[in-house]
Parts: C-alpha cells; sequence; structure tokens
C-alpha cells in the first residue's frame, strides 16, 4: 500500500514538472518567438524544441509510473496522460506553425539597430539557468526512478526465490501423494487374496457341513435299522 501511495506522488511530481515545463514552452511559442527574428528567434526555437524533448520524457517517465499505481486510480491516471500527450502534440504543431511564419519587419530592423541585444543575452542567459535546473530535476527522477527499478528488479528475484520454493514442495507432496498411492493399490491387492481366501473357506464350510448331515443321517437310518431288527 506504501508503494502504490508513493508511486502516486512521484506522479505528481512529474505532473508538476510537466506543467512548468509546458508554461515555459507556450511563454516562448506565444510571446517569445512571434516578436524576434534572426538569430535570436532560432535561439529560442532550439530551445524551446529542447524543452518539447524534455516534456517528452517527462511523460515518459509518467506512462512508466502508472504501472506502479493500483488499477483503481491507473484508469483515472491513464486519462489524464492522454490528455498530457495531446496537449504536447498539440505544442509541437504550434512550435512548427509559429516557426514556419516570417518574423516582423519591424523587428528585425529593431535587431539591425541593435535595440534588442542586451534583452536577446538575458533571455538566453535566463533560458540558460531554466535549462539546467530542469536537467538537475530530471537527473533527480531519472534516480529515482533507477531505484524503483532496482527495487522491483530485488522483488522480483524474491519472488522467483518464492516460486521456486513452492515449486520444490509441490515436487515432494506430489512424490508423497505417488507412494501413498502404491501403497493403496498394494494394500488393495491383499484385500483381493484375503477375499478369495475367505470365499474358499466358506465353501469348504460349507461341505463339510453338508458331510456332516449326511453322516448325521446315515447314524440315524442305521439305529433305527438295529432296533427294527431286534424288534422284529
Amino acid at each position: 500500500m506504501a508503494s502504490s501511495t508513493g508511486g502516486s506522488e512521484l506522479f505528481q511530481n512529474y505532473e508538476q514538472d510537466f506543467q512548468t515545463v509546458t508554461e515555459s514552452i507556450r511563454q516562448k511559442i506565444d510571446q517569445q518567438i512571434p516578436s524576434q527574428s534572426g538569430e535570436q528567434r532560432k535561439a529560442t526555437i532550439r530551445a524551446t524544441e529542447r524543452e518539447i524533448d524534455e516534456a517528452d520524457e517527462i511523460l515518459g517517465q509518467m506512462e512508466m509510473e502508472i504501472l506502479n499505481v493500483p488499477t483503481p486510480s491507473r484508469t483515472r491516471l491513464q486519462a489524464k496522460l492522454r490528455l498530457f500527450k495531446s496537449e504536447g502534440e498539440k505544442m509541437k504543431r504550434d512550435l512548427r506553425r509559429v516557426s514556419s511564419i516570417a518574423p516582423n519587419r519591424a523587428s528585425e530592423r529593431d535587431e539591425l539597430l541593435g535595440d534588442y541585444a542586451n534583452s536577446s543575452q538575458s533571455d538566453l542567459d535566463a533560458s540558460t539557468m531554466d535549462q539546467r535546473q530542469r536537467l538537475l530535476s530530471g537527473t533527480e527522477r531519472l534516480g529515482e526512478s533507477s531505484r524503483r527499478l532496482e527495487d522491483s528488479h530485488r522483488l522480483a528475484l524474491e519472488t522467483e526465490g518464492i516460486g521456486i520454493n513452492i515449486l520444490s514442495t509441490l515436487k515432494g507432496q506430489r512424490e508423497t501423494m505417488l507412494r501413498a498411492r502404491d501403497t493403496l493399490s498394494e494394500a488393495d491387492s491383499y484385500i483381493d487374496k484375503a477375499s478369495k481366501t475367505l470365499k474358499g473357506m466358506a465353501r469348504r464350510m460349507a461341505t463339510n457341513k453338508m458331510i456332516t448331515a449326511a453322516i448325521i443321517l446315515i447314524l440315524i437310518a442305521l439305529i433305527v435299522l438295529v432296533i427294527w431288527t431286534k424288534l422284529f
């Protein structure tokens, strides 16, 4: 249960990082790129492309993290992830669209006059700092994911060991059942032999009774005959 809660919290962290990157991308697409030209515009476009790649990486981490979330919560998070992916695709289309639009003529003239030289350097420095901060955050997320993968691997090994022990126990029980079956078969053969012996004894007893009865009848007949001859 604790693992599931931790997975949900990590997903929320990824969600916050994605929103932060998305806001930065939107600012560049909606405000900075349309008003820039020349090298400054190209640099901003490249920075936006890197941020979009970072957003895709965060979406990949979120997709992996969903696998560690229980099924009831997983359905809700999967729906949210689909919305984020749709938003990512829209940002890519918007970047292609704004990149294909010719820069404003006044901006080109201002750039030639050097009015935006200082602001360009400041924007690039701020962008570099943002990139560095996001790279550090991404490194932390990768480290956390690596630790979670190691925990999953260790759990898989423990589960494998338990499975081997269970299979060994089942094998021993199977051998015990086979021996018990052999013992029952042997006992059944002894019972059959004993049954045949009892039936033979019963037949012999019946025969002996018949012979005894016949002898008694003969003796009675002889006694009657002797008495008859003495009297008459």
